[in-house]
């Protein structure tokens, strides 16, 4: 093969310029946001966020996916939980969370009808303290009205007779998703809660850090009153490794979704290295493996440790690396983005209701290893 000089050409030449012709048509006044994905989002972490996009539509949300989700950051605060998250959950497209206590503890506002607004990172903090108003960069919300009555709140819940026993991160959130629904009723905000979605849809939400959050601390408060709750975060890394263990059978498959990075991040994904290395019992790692973060991978942190480093802990199928994507974006615009994506391009699926089979997997976990 020769070029229009006649000197001969490298086959290469051709297939590397083979791809998509980048020539995006106009952006009209009626576009919807999946078609401005597929159709604009062509380069830099735009055709990052559009590969995530069509692979959570194309291959994670077939039925016979198991998705997890992690959720780090301040995004409760900021309306995801109630305009993203829950439309997921009840779409059948997340069917098992790992969250920061925090993003659980803000999500009770919003069940609550309690008041968050939008405000300016600009303002003078030592005044904001003096008139007790508390400020998320540029969320604030009323020490009084909000923290305090929510913190007042979950005490009295954490003080109800079914609190006073052991149990799992997910058992305690899928209670109190219980009274948070019933707040959802009762003010008549609709369905804005995380845990009121969850324990609807039964998806079990776990905690890496029980006690990381104000519903740890009043968890902790409440004990010095006599309360019998106690959590046990071993039971959440047998839950979560057996829910992965199970995803992995019989031809099925396993998936993350990560917004941040942190505990969370790697509470999901330690699951792998839990039944490969440490129970004896061989699977290959993530099927899929989604990322949205703002963390460098040089720093060594797990929030910017790439799905490529994570085959090397077992924690990513190697065979599946292409069906890997980490966007380099903030979470507060990818969220809404991915969302609207996937409701407009997917059906719902089949609530998968994995909270009522915890027991069940568990057993087929120890029965594995035994």
């Amino acid at each position: 093969m020769q070029d229009n000089c006649g000197n001969k050409k490298d086959p290469l030449h051709d297939k590397l310029l083979g791809g998509r012709r980048i020539l995006p048509p106009h952006v009209g006044s009626c576009e919807t946001v999946a078609d401005l994905i597929d159709r604009v989002f062509l380069a830099y972490n735009a055709a990052r966020l559009r590969e995530a996009a069509q692979l959570f539509t194309r291959k994670m949300l077939n039925d016979d996916v198991t998705i997890g989700m992690s959720l780090a950051g301040a995004l409760t605060p900021a309306g995801l939980g109630m305009s993203c998250v829950v439309p997921l959950i009840e779409a059948g497209f997340v069917d098992w969370i790992v969250a920061t206590g925090a993003n659980l503890y803000h999500d009770l506002h919003f069940a609550y009808n309690y008041k968050l607004v939008a405000g300016d990172f600009r303002l003078d903090d030592r005044q904001l303290h003096e008139v007790g108003v508390v400020r998320i960069y540029d969320v604030l919300l009323s020490l009084d009205e909000c923290l305090i009555e929510t913190d007042r709140r979950v005490q009295e819940m954490l003080s109800q007779p079914e609190f006073q026993r052991s149990m799992t991160t997910a058992e305690l959130h899928y209670l109190m998703g219980r009274y948070a629904a019933e707040a959802e009723e009762k003010t008549g905000v609709g369905h804005v809660s995380i845990l009121a979605a969850a324990y609807r849809c039964g998806v079990p939400i776990y905690t890496s850090s029980p006690g990381d959050s104000t519903i740890g601390m009043v968890a902790a408060e409440v004990r010095l009153r006599g309360s019998q709750l106690v959590l046990d975060p071993l039971a959440d890394v047998n839950e979560t490794a057996a829910i992965y263990y199970w995803s992995k059978q019989e031809d099925r498959k396993s998936a993350v979704v990560i917004f941040g990075g942190g505990s969370p991040k790697n509470f999901l994904l330690q699951t792998a290295p839990h039944v490969n290395d440490i129970s004896g019992l061989e699977t290959p790692g993530q099927d899929y493996f989604l990322q949205f973060t703002d963390a460098r991978p040089d720093t060594g942190g797990l929030s910017g440790a790439t799905p490529q480093e994570a085959v090397s802990w077992g924690k990513v199928d190697p065979d599946h690396v292409p069906d890997t994507v980490v966007c380099y974006i903030d979470s507060t615009v990818a969220m809404p983005l991915l969302t609207a994506y996937a409701l407009a391009r997917h059906a719902p699926r089949p609530l998968k209701r994995l909270y009522d089979r915890r027991q069940e997997l568990l057993d087929n976990l120890q029965k594995a290893i035994k």
